[in-house]
């Protein structure tokens, strides 16, 4: 080995560590270049089949070279290493996250914000502090309400905003961003009246007697007052993605997928140029990748742009491998696409938003090209599409590149085996998978059968299928360990005295981990670098102010991150809090 690390590089001997091992190499008494940090004394969680356990790791310029014990592991230690005694505290691969909206996220907490409001009262308080703040006659827009607060369908009323304001109009998405809630003066200046026709895959909300407007757009109606408006600046967009990584960074996150960016006819994408203007800038402080978005509003003609965009991505830097569809709506509003009619209404389906054939086509095509499909499918019927769109992609192209499918609210007991069968990724939200008003809405629709099958993510892997959380922020919270603490009690995490959803679903802790860690980078196709605690690989690590496999099950979620590393660099806490020097 001495001979070895005398010609080769740092890289080459973390190369040679990825293939032979690092218990082989430790092993060996001969010398090996010194770390650049070296943790010792800690309960390292690899989430690696071979080694779970490990009680110290070396890091050398942003990469793991080594783990196992203190005393194999005392070679690496030079003269400027800098030795970090966690006293017992717990290390693991730092958390991914499959599914996000970094610049819809930013922007909505950088505008006119709801997210802090748990009451209509605390939104017309909360927007009243907007108008205020915004001289003027122009547009008041924001983001963050919760369909909840619109019981029994989740359909605002424009009555709460007018109460506020009739001289300016108000714009706001839902948190979800799947409906907007208006006042009189934006359907006004929108031109919505009673005799304006419902778009393709949308709904303008109306009085069931009179036809009139009430203050909501659902879907593709949104399109309707996009153009009132103001559009992100370049920087906007920049500062937008500062924020999130700043923010995933303080959650113990340093790997993401973008869940949908758009893109323009020729390939380009205001958003990825925002995206590399940040990584040229050094403050892109994760790993990222990026899925194009499907416009489900065109046709194939559409595939070259993306391809385009995608190759771009790719060479600045990030993974571009996926395409995101969006197969319906959601389940309050009745625009989720169900096999079964919604209880009490048995002529409403929902509504695939893409047709099958056009879906299949586009699944198969770009297949043929490497690309992932990534779809967003919260209905029965619409989790059916996807599953059947893959199996037509596999048997033409032989094979077809980790298909993955999000949200999956309920999904039928005959599609769940499909998922192991067909290799498929089930991107779960692991905090909705318990008791709450949302939930409450989407019980009352489905009815008791098809509750029984609410996110079965227990019943997917037991079948074969391949678990990935992400938590759709800014949907919900992105904290990964309210997402553990979810995972595997199926109580929710802000209310526990509520009861279980389904606990015959709930995941151990080690198999939740590996979701939020291992499987997100298999999904992100990230898994050669990042997600495991292994030789070779980047050093994303986080240290946590407790150990959650010791902790009570209940008290998880209120574990703090201490210490997240991305390419062996702190991007939250510091070295020195554990007797360490920050490195240079």
């Amino acid at each position: 080995m001495s001979m070895l690390s005398g010609r080769l590089g740092r890289r080459s001997v973390e190369g040679l560590l990825l293939l032979l091992g690092t218990t082989a190499l430790v092993s060996c008494g001969d010398k090996v270049p010194a770390a650049d940090l070296l943790f010792t004394n800690a309960r390292v969680y690899t989430v690696e089949k071979a080694q779970p356990w490990a009680d110290a790791v070396a890091v050398d310029d942003g990469r793991i070279v080594a783990v196992g014990t203190a005393a194999d592991l005392a070679r690496y230690k030079g003269e400027d290493t800098k030795v970090i005694d966690l006293g017992g505290k717990l290390l693991m691969p730092s958390f991914g996250d499959a599914h996000a909206h970094p610049v819809f996220g930013g922007l909505a907490y950088s505008r006119c914000s709801l997210h802090a409001g748990k009451t209509l009262e605390d939104y017309q308080r909360i927007i009243a502090a907007c108008v205020a703040a915004t001289p003027g006659t122009g547009v008041i827009y924001g983001v963050g309400w919760q369909d909840a607060l619109f019981p029994p369908n989740g359909i605002p009323r424009k009555e709460v905003l007018d109460a506020v304001s009739k001289d300016r109009a108000l714009i706001f998405d839902s948190v979800g961003g799947h409906s907007n809630w208006l006042n009189s003066k934006a359907l006004e200046l929108a031109g919505i009246t009673k005799d304006t026709p419902d778009p393709a895959n949308g709904h303008i909300d109306r009085d069931p007697k009179t036809g009139e407007p009430v203050g909501g757009l659902q879907e593709s109606a949104q399109a309707l007052v996009q153009h009132l408006i103001p559009p992100p600046t370049a920087t906007d967009l920049q500062n937008s993605i500062i924020y999130t990584a700043k923010l995933f960074n303080s959650l113990g996150i340093t790997s993401w997928h973008d869940a949908g960016i758009p893109v323009e006819p020729d390939g380009s994408s205001p958003v990825l140029e925002a995206y590399k203007a940040v990584k040229d800038k050094g403050e892109l402080t994760s790993h990222v990748a990026i899925a194009m978005k499907w416009e489900n509003g065109r046709g194939l003609d559409q595939i070259p742009g993306i391809l385009t965009a995608a190759k771009r991505a790719e060479s600045y830097g990030f993974q571009a491998k996926a395409v995101k569809f969006y197969a319906d709506g959601v389940i309050p509003q009745k625009t989720a696409a169900m096999i079964e009619p919604y209880e009490g209404d048995p002529h409403n389906h929902g509504t695939l938003q893409i047709t099958p054939e056009i879906f299949g086509q586009a699944v198969t095509q770009l297949g043929a090209k490497g690309i992932q499909p990534y779809v967003h499918a919260i209905g029965d019927m619409a989790t059916r599409a996807a599953l059947d769109a893959f199996d037509k992609a596999k048997a033409a192209n032989g094979s077809i590149y980790r298909p993955m499918i999000t949200h999956m609210n309920v999904v039928d007991p005959a599609d769940q085996p499909r998922f192991g069968q067909l290799g498929v990724i089930a991107q779960f939200q692991a905090t909705w998978a318990s008791n709450y008003p949302y939930m409450d809405l989407t019980k009352q629709v489905i009815g008791p059968v098809r509750s029984q099958s609410i996110y079965p993510v227990k019943s997917i892997l037991k079948g074969g299928g391949i678990i990935a959380y992400g938590a759709d922020w800014p949907v919900a919270t992105a904290n990964p360990l309210s997402g553990l603490q979810v995972a595997i009690t199926r109580v929710n995490y802000e209310d526990t005295a509520s009861p279980p959803l389904l606990p015959g679903e709930v995941l151990t802790l080690e198999e939740a981990v590996k979701a939020h860690t291992a499987d997100v980078a298999y999904a992100n196709s990230m898994e050669g670098f990042t997600g495991t605690i292994a030789a070779g690989k980047s050093a994303d690590l986080v240290v946590l102010d407790q150990d959650i496999f010791k902790a009570e099950p209940m008290q998880i979620g209120k574990t703090s991150v201490l210490l997240t590393l991305f390419e062996g660099k702190p991007v939250h806490g510091t070295l020195e809090q554990f007797g360490g020097k920050p490195a240079q």
